[in-house]
């Protein structure tokens, strides 16, 4: 993982253009601690911070192609780099690097901007080229972009906000599955699937052919996801969905596979993963933390995430802490973010129809970029650690999203109450205890114990007047609880004026409609 700055304009960029490039890059340096590139161009700047992940010996950015006469940085990984290298040897191109970051810059001699479609991975990227600059962010947004424009006819671009905004005070954030030039504007390049909106009354035979499809392509998620020149590990709440990566790369890893944990003191996340840990065979840590250390660290948290949604605040804060953890071990980190996305597993489902829940999902999905993804991306970074989602890998979301709803939330699974998640659950059951494969859903703030230490510190701090005085004082915030004008005293502190606000995703009410920001 890493970070990319830069710039493009009318005419020639001068050093002060090449020192403000320089400048964006210094605003994010965990991104990229093992290294930092600047080119320029003829009418661009492209920079690059280094998190070293493939190649650690000559995979520095911005790579060149044979001529130099185009330069990429790329902030991600291209998982399928291997396959399209020995396509690209075989037309004649001459590597220099044996990172996957080239790629890039010899499929864009070949292809132009259409090469983002033949990407396998999480990206955002800059090319650099006689003509301009590319810009492309991969299909989910996984990986973050911004850009701006100043009234000197430039675009600037930058991995995360806080990078731009001294340049472009109303930037905004680049569209998950877009790409742009100045020849072509922005440009949708991928699309979701349309989900399964009718139901069957052939669930039984449907369901065995379910499971094996959807761990076929979770299986070839992981295993794609393990590749690395340095030390990869898993985050493992004890949950189900943590707890089935972390089975699945346990099972494709020779060595040894850690494990990562945090919570309170006697928080279900912490004993559910060791739990899971002594099943599934990794070197398990943790980390205990406080309601000091929670009150502490919160507003690092804030600044880092780059939010004041309360949903990605709470459950941030683990994050930041699981992230610290895990990158005194390692440098890549698996994830289970995107299946609650993908297989129902938010409550307020139960009481959708259930042809309207596979169309619901697609939502979800449409706005991972800026919620759930946002957090994994900026609160892993800030640690200078990788996460890599298997659950968001693109054949994965297709074959789950072709799935009739009644495989993922049956009404008939259990007396009373239907079961969410039902079909990972019976893949799970393979790999995992039956007390983790069918472990009741904890949102991660609440399983880690930090939720109710953080509603407590905003009826501390936040009184129902200075709500009232704040929501009238800032109304284009929208804030909606105490809890909510707490997160944003701090926000507005790192990030001033309106143009920030547009950044900032919501995530989906537990009814829709009704404003209780739980859905995490």
């Amino acid at each position: 993982m890493c970070g990319i700055a830069g710039m493009v304009g009318a005419q020639a960029p001068g050093q002060g253009h090449e020192a403000q490039a320089r400048f964006m890059l210094k605003r994010m340096p965990w991104r990229g601690p093992d290294g930092e590139g600047v080119r320029r161009g003829r009418n661009w700047v492209i920079g690059h911070n280094r998190l070293a992940i493939i190649d650690l010996a000559t995979g520095n950015q911005p790579v060149a192609n044979e001529t130099e006469d185009v330069w990429a940085a790329v902030n991600g990984e291209i998982y399928n780099f291997r396959r399209l290298r020995q396509e690209l040897l075989e037309r004649g191109h001459r590597f220099r690097t044996q990172s996957d970051s080239e790629v890039v810059v010899h499929l864009f001699e070949e292809e132009g901007p259409a090469l983002v479609r033949r990407l396998d991975g999480m990206f955002a990227l800059a090319v650099g080229y006689p003509g301009g600059v590319l810009l492309a962010r991969d299909p989910l947004g996984i990986r973050p972009l911004y850009y701006g424009h100043t009234g000197k006819d430039e675009l600037w671009f930058a991995s995360e906000l806080k990078a731009i905004l001294p340049v472009c005070p109303d930037a905004e954030e680049f569209p998950a599955g877009h790409y742009f030039s100045r020849e072509t504007g922005v440009v949708p390049f991928y699309a979701l699937p349309r989900p399964y909106d009718g139901e069957t009354d052939e669930r039984a035979a449907q369901e065995e052919a379910a499971i094996q499809l959807i761990q076929e392509k979770l299986e070839a998620a992981v295993e794609k996801r393990l590749v690395a020149d340095v030390p990869v590990g898993v985050f493992l709440s004890g949950g189900l969905d943590s707890s089935l990566i972390a089975a699945i790369a346990r099972r494709k890893t020779s060595g040894v596979l850690h494990s990562f944990a945090v919570g309170m003191e006697g928080s279900p996340d912490l004993e559910f993963a060791r739990r899971a840990a002594a099943a599934i065979g990794t070197e398990h840590h943790e980390h205990q933390y406080t309601q000091d250390d929670v009150q502490r660290v919160l507003p690092s948290v804030i600044y880092h995430l780059e939010s004041h949604d309360p949903a990605l605040i709470r459950s941030s804060v683990a994050t930041y802490f699981a992230a610290r953890l895990a990158a005194k071990k390692v440098k890549v980190i698996l994830t289970g973010e995107g299946a609650d996305e993908l297989f129902a597993g938010y409550e307020y489902l139960r009481a959708m129809p259930l042809q309207a829940i596979n169309n619901e999902l697609t939502e979800l999905l449409r706005n991972l970029h800026n919620t759930n993804l946002q957090r994994g991306d900026r609160l892993t970074m800030a640690a200078s650690l990788e996460a890599r989602v298997p659950f968001l890998d693109l054949e994965l979301v297709a074959a789950a999203l072709a799935l009739p709803a009644s495989l993922k939330l049956p009404r008939d699974a259990s007396p009373g109450r239907p079961t969410e998640k039902y079909l990972l659950r019976r893949i799970a059951a393979g790999y995992l205890p039956s007390e983790i494969a069918w472990r009741r859903k904890e949102k991660f703030s609440q399983g880690t114990g930090t939720a109710s230490v953080l509603m407590q510190l905003a009826d501390e701090q936040v009184s129902e007047a200075d709500f009232r005085r704040e929501t009238a004082l800032y109304p284009e915030a929208k804030l909606a609880s105490r809890e909510e004008v707490l997160y944003y005293r701090v926000f507005r502190r790192y990030f001033p004026g309106r143009g920030p606000l547009k950044t900032v995703g919501r995530t989906r009410s537990v009814v829709p409609g009704e404003i209780k920001n739980e859905a995490v």
